[in-house]
């Protein structure tokens, strides 16, 4: 689920310090700020691996005449705990970017107002997790993965992992690297992908299993895919890690730009290992421009914008009508039978379980 030209993926940034940078179809400099700083500015509230083509942005000025200013905030998990300290005194109008293990506590602390999106007649029930209330809309999906470097396998005549329990065998020891569970949400839905398939009373014996086999912990995806990984930028990564914690449709972004297309992606999806993700946006409560927010939640659903999702985030689009490029569905594409858990009961033991896994392995 790398990006293409900085391999940049949604929630993905290392978060000890959050970043705050300024794009978009405007440029801006500062440290937060209010959005909406007149009615013809929406400002969208964002992780750092958000990305959009800028026609996409340009027609949404020409079909309503709002200019997007893009603020981002580290990664998923870092912007929704800032979005929920600035709750009712937002940094902007829109906020995207909060996933299924994390939409209960943005919607229990109220950081949005309801607002019914255009476009979700064509957006599956499965993903629309506040369906009553529509407090957030649904945007992408995708699956959480461990993806491994198939060139490292291979000189080794070594068969990559495809499940859970093969990552704790002694033959993977010290080759798996993955994001931080409490400051990233592919590491928390990595975590979350054990929980469901050992139960809340053998997760922590699995943890245990991976802390002795040698698993890296880093901060988040960027650094765990970008530095730590060896199969990452078109198999010439810089890490000696070649097991990862990223996505099912990672490996189509190896691949771009790439003449003649090779047969197969240089990375590769231990397909067992996955964690279904949901990602959504919300009109933030107290937003200076609602109707601009409004308008950009209902572009962010047009099929203009859901079709340019999958070679800009690499990630599905929500509406099942949008059509799908090729070189995304050949070389990544959807996991069946991946873990999924009901919101609320993240929400009831997300602290308890990050709190008992980071005891367990960050040391």
């Amino acid at each position: 689920m790398s990006r293409m030209s900085k391999h940049v993926l949604r929630a993905g940034a290392a978060v000890t310090t959050t970043v705050l940078a300024l794009t978009g179809v405007l440029t801006a400099c500062g440290s937060g700020g209010g959005g909406g700083e007149d009615d013809k500015t929406v400002t969208l509230v964002t992780h750092d691996s958000f990305a959009v083509s800028k026609p996409v942005l340009a027609e949404f000025t020409e079909r309503t005449g709002y200019k997007v200013k893009v603020l981002r905030g580290g990664d998923a998990g870092a912007a929704v705990n800032q979005a929920v300290l600035n709750k009712g005194n937002p940094q902007g109008d829109v906020f995207f970017g909060v996933d299924n293990t994390l939409l209960s506590r943005a919607l229990g602390k109220g950081v949005f107002s309801p607002y019914k999106a255009d476009g979700l007649g064509h957006v599956p029930e499965k993903l629309q997790l506040d369906a009553k209330r529509h407090r957030v809309t649904p945007v992408d999906s995708g699956e959480i993965c461990v993806n491994y470097d198939r060139k490292w396998f291979e000189k080794r005549h070594l068969a990559p992992p495809r499940s859970l329990g093969d990552l704790a065998d002694p033959e993977y020891k010290n080759l798996l690297v993955t994001p931080n569970a409490a400051t990233s949400s592919p590491g928390l839905g990595f975590l979350l992908a054990t929980v469901d398939k050992y139960g809340k009373d053998g997760w922590k014996g699995y943890w245990k299993k991976l802390r002795a086999n040698g698993v890296e912990v880093v901060d988040g995806w960027e650094q765990a895919y970008n530095d730590r990984f060896s199969g990452s930028n078109g198999g010439k990564g810089k890490g000696d890690r070649p097991l990862v914690v990223s996505y099912a449709t990672s490996p189509p972004a190896e691949v771009i730009g790439k003449k003649p297309l090779p047969a197969k992606a240089p990375t590769g999806v231990a397909d067992r290992t996955c964690f279904q993700q949901t990602e959504f946006a919300g009109l933030l409560d107290g937003a200076r421009n609602a109707k601009g927010g409004k308008a950009l939640l209902d572009y962010m659903l047009s099929r203009k914008f859901q079709e340019d999702l999958p070679l800009q985030m690499f990630v599905d689009p929500a509406r099942e009508d949008a059509e799908v490029p090729e070189v995304f569905r050949k070389y990544g594409g959807r996991v069946e039978g991946a873990a999924a858990m009901d919101p609320a009961e993240i929400d009831a033991h997300r602290e308890e379980w990050i709190k008992s896994w980071t005891s367990l392995v960050v040391k």
